[in-house]
């Protein structure tokens, strides 16, 4: 089991991610918003995100800026061993290429995160281990 936080504004699609990835196992945590990712990273001691093993990034709210936060993130040392994992809209190509620059560990559709996130999550994990 390890805890993921998933950031998406969207509590429909957050809710599904939530739903799967606990029925295999993980604990999981929705954020809404930065000022409250931001929270959660003050959390941790050494200001990374300690407790959680996967942050899980929605790219198709243009209000959040998924890539920045994380780029952020990683400039400023703060994501620790944690595992990126970003999904975009299908149609959106520039989402992933700028999600990708930004570092993710892996960035992938919106419908195989639906489809697939469990696994996802585990190959993140399996290559951190």
């Amino acid at each position: 089991m390890a805890r993921v936080l998933v950031l998406t504004r969207d509590l429909l699609f957050g809710s599904n991610v939530q739903g799967a990835l606990t029925l295999a196992g993980h604990e999981v945590e929705l954020i809404a918003d930065v000022p409250r990712l931001q929270e959660r990273l003050a959390a941790g001691g050494d200001g990374a995100i300690a407790p959680a093993a996967v942050l899980v990034v929605d790219l198709t709210d243009g209000e959040l800026d998924g890539a920045s936060i994380v780029s952020s993130l990683r400039e400023a040392r703060r994501l620790g061993s944690t595992r990126t994992l970003a999904f975009y809209s299908h149609v959106e190509l520039a989402a992933r290429e700028s999600a990708e620059r930004a570092g993710f560990d892996l960035v992938v559709a919106r419908s195989r995160m639906a489809r697939e996130g469990p696994e996802l999550v585990a190959g993140l994990l399996a290559r951190s281990s």
